[in-house]
């Protein structure tokens, strides 16, 4: 056991660390690949409209991401401290509940997919030209809501328990499988119908299932506590305490990510006030961004998991040794990203780019935020810790704060001084803030902490000592 002032972590958690975060990694740039690839399909098997059909239901998908990932935050945050405590019932308990409450919320997204498709598409503007095969794709997404639901919160579980290679296998075979479908249902070969733009959708449906199936018989062969079986199934059932604890951890990072959406979208209107080109640009650079922050949002996670192990466990002194070996983690692979970044930007944008203009200003863009990602690693460290303790809303207002009120106001301020490249100091300098501020807010939440870790470890019969550990806000 480590010392909370200890400056150096036990080799161990080195090795636990990695053992998590790579897999996860791999899976995420497993998932970004696949989009990549079907939109190359639809765009170069279909044609431009495709991808101009399925990029109108971003928005929506977004909207249903945000939901499914703070879900499946909160359940994997209670697997891992009933998974640290030992109590495979609980495990159990979490998973059954929340199975049930993504399988509900899943059936209506379905339903309601079904039968408003067509309106809901038109609602969000979609062009003529292109709104009939919108809405197939969209149709098709929606129905099979349940089946991606269920899933992202099965691969989010098993993590939850500190297992990240099942999942890494599962999203592997649905990779593969999505990307052998798409062009069979694009053309129409042997068995399967010729979909047109669907074609994404129902691969990735298809192959999801399949999926799903595959990684049910994996945990029955190894015997996994979430397999399926009788003790399982007595356990999928709505239990409303469990439900209030995993909204209780799942609603604020909802919250988070649909501020970023919004506060996105915000800056991507003021892009597209400066042209096609700075459109082009951005479209660019946010590509480049999207796999320097993978490690920062698999670093994020894995802090969780590991701390609510810790705190499961009854060991809340090791949180402040996982934080740090979560910073060295995170300037070793975010750090070596950036730099590679910085030298070799050129040749990486020429990979989206031809214009000799358009690739110098994308270049010079990247080059402005690349340096801050960093920066928000250390912050997502230290909100995945305190997320795992139970602080869960005040790390969320800083979060929105540095995106609504920080971000956005100073892209707007900054534009007017410098133009396009304006817009893109807000980025950095919303980082570096929000580091700040939840820096401030991890080391009121470790005070707190160590009051109440020496309040009781104070002898029985001191009437100030708690009887049992708590959860604490700063």
């Amino acid at each position: 056991m480590t010392s909370p002032t200890s400056t150096s972590p036990p080799p161990a958690l080195w090795r636990t660390w990695l053992m998590i975060a790579v897999p996860m990694m791999l899976t995420n740039a497993l998932q970004s690949i696949a989009g990549t690839v079907d939109g190359i399909y639809l765009g170069h098997l279909i044609g431009t409209d495709a991808i101009a059909a399925a990029s109108a239901f971003f928005p929506v998908f977004f909207f249903l991401l945000a939901i499914v990932i703070g879900l499946s935050a909160g359940a994997t945050v209670m697997i891992g401290r009933a998974w640290g405590a030992r109590d495979l019932p609980q495990v159990r308990n979490i998973a059954g509940t929340a199975l049930v409450m993504m399988f509900a919320i899943g059936i209506v997204v379905s339903l309601f997919g079904g039968l408003f498709a067509s309106p809901l598409m038109q609602a969000l503007g979609t062009p003529a030209r292109v709104l009939d095969a919108a809405t197939s794709y969209a149709r098709w997404m929606l129905i099979g809501m349940p089946i991606v639901f269920l899933l992202w919160l099965t691969t989010s579980m098993s993590r939850g328990t500190g297992d990240a290679v099942s999942p890494l296998f599962t999203l592997l075979i649905a990779t593969l499988l999505s990307l052998a479908l798409t062009p069979a249902f694009i053309f129409g070969w042997g068995p399967f119908p010729r979909l047109g733009v669907a074609s994404a959708a129902a691969s990735t449906l298809l192959a999801f299932s399949i999926a799903l199936v595959w990684m049910a018989c994996h945990w029955r062969r190894k015997e996994h506590p979430l397999a399926p079986g009788a003790d399982l199934w007595r356990a999928v059932r709505w239990q409303p305490a469990l439900v209030r604890g995993i909204l209780r951890f799942g609603v604020p990072a909802a919250m988070q990510m649909l501020t970023m959406a919004i506060a996105e979208m915000a800056l991507l209107g003021m892009v597209n006030r400066h042209g096609a080109n700075a459109t082009a640009a951005y479209g660019a650079v946010t590509q480049v961004m999207s796999w320097l922050q993978l490690p920062v949002m698999t670093l994020g996670i894995t802090a969780s998991i590991l701390c609510a192990h810790a705190i499961g466990a009854g060991r809340r002194e090791r949180v402040g040794a996982i934080v740090r070996t979560g910073f060295l983690c995170n300037l070793g692979l975010t750090g070596a990203l950036t730099v590679l970044i910085y030298l070799a930007a050129p040749t990486i944008m020429r990979a989206f780019l031809t214009d000799a203009e358009v690739l110098s200003l994308a270049t010079h863009l990247l080059y402005i935020v690349a340096w801050s990602v960093p920066a928000m690693g250390m912050a997502v460290i230290m909100v995945g810790a305190m997320r795992a303790s139970g602080t869960v809303w005040i790390p969320a207002l800083i979060g929105v704060i540095g995106l609504l009120g920080i971000e956005v106001p100073a892209a707007l301020l900054f534009e007017r001084i410098a133009g396009l490249t304006g817009i893109w100091w807000a980025y950095p300098l919303a980082f570096v803030a929000m580091l700040a501020m939840q820096g401030l807010c991890y080391r009121a939440f470790r005070r707190a902490s160590y009051r109440a870790q020496t309040n009781m470890s104070m002898p029985a019969h001191d009437s100030k000592a708690p009887t049992q550990p708590v959860d604490v806000q700063p």
